[in-house]
């Protein structure tokens, strides 16, 4: 064993501690509905080993999850309407700059998962390559976009000096099929899915350039400010799933086959591959932690982007205060 690695199971074993003793039996189970903000998902796998192992339960939450639009539970949160989501960092900024009154408290991804890739016969394997390219997305907004221009910015290369296609969710097949010369995509996903249909692919990480706020857990600050040791317990089933998670992977993916109709009939191998990068992300040893770093360099970004007209007050937007 690495001393990393030493430090990790160690780390681990403390998290998983603190998060049982968070964890009180609740005296009534409040059945939410959980906006993700994308598709069933192994990526996922950290809440559906909470659920099956029953942490959200003995929290007193009882999940029903709904795979709508990451803004759509951001709006739903601030409204009041329910209680947590699961967003990426620019959308807290962005919500706060509309007035809505939510704060991001628990981190998930540790890294900013988004990431350029393309063939390697392109030539494409550094920033600077993609000058003149043009580049497949989702569309002009997300976390994809967001960690894009992020990337750009930090080269100094100005959005004009590529051509940016939006694509939908379809970044694999436009790549494979050559309609692009790269795509936006997150970096445990389609990479992964590109290397399994037998393409050689290099990979350009946004974290490796620029460190940003990346997916947590979003309440509204009324939920944190009346109903502080609800929002406590969430916080530490979830990384009671996420440690889990962490520990024994194919534990999780089991669980996870019972969340994700599509992974029965999947590729198992390539599956897995998501999963464990997944995990590379997640587990640096600071889990739900956010960094400071990581929400100035997202309000520059954003504000560069001419997405927020001023600064906000950062210490309003994310807290460590409900981690266990």
């Amino acid at each position: 064993m690495t001393k990393r690695s030493m430090i990790t199971t160690v780390a681990l074993f403390v998290l998983l501690a603190a998060c049982q003793a968070a964890l009180q039996p609740a005296d009534e189970i409040q059945h939410i509905r959980l906006p993700m903000g994308y598709i069933p998902n192994i990526q996922y796998a950290p809440f559906y080993v909470a659920i099956e192992r029953g942490y959200f339960a003995e929290a007193g939450f009882e999940i029903e999850f709904d795979y709508s639009f990451e803004t759509d539970g951001v709006a739903l949160v601030g409204a009041g309407e329910v209680p947590f989501a699961l967003v990426s960092g620019e959308q807290v900024l962005l919500a706060r700059e509309q007035g809505l009154p939510v704060v991001y408290v628990a981190a998930w991804w540790q890294e900013y998962p988004v990431a350029v890739v393309a063939k390697i016969e392109s030539g494409i394997d550094a920033p600077p390559d993609l000058v003149g390219k043009r580049i497949g997305l989702p569309g002009l907004f997300g976390a994809n976009y967001i960690g894009l221009r992020a990337l750009l910015n930090e080269l100094g290369i100005a959005e004009g000096e590529v051509t940016l296609d939006s694509i939908g969710f379809n970044q694999v097949q436009a790549l494979a099929a050559d309609q692009v010369e790269a795509v936006v995509g997150y970096v445990n996903n389609e990479p992964v899915q590109l290397v399994a249909q037998g393409f050689e692919v290099n990979v350009i990480r946004v974290s490796d350039y620029v460190q940003l706020a990346a997916n947590g857990i979003l309440t509204s600050e009324s939920m944190a400010a009346e109903h502080p040791e609800q929002v406590r317990s969430f916080v530490a089933a979830f990384l009671q799933g996420l440690a889990d998670t962490i520990a024994d992977p194919e534990a999780a993916y089991e669980i996870s086959t019972g969340y994700v109709d599509t992974l029965p009939e999947a590729d198992v191998a390539t599956q897995k591959q998501i999963l464990a990068l997944s995990i590379e992300i997640w587990n640096t040893g600071a889990l739900g932690v956010s960094q400071p770093e990581a929400w100035e360099n997202m309000q520059a970004t954003l504000l560069d982007m001419g997405l927020l007209s001023g600064q906000l007050n950062l210490d309003e937007a994310y807290t460590n205060e409900y981690l266990p």
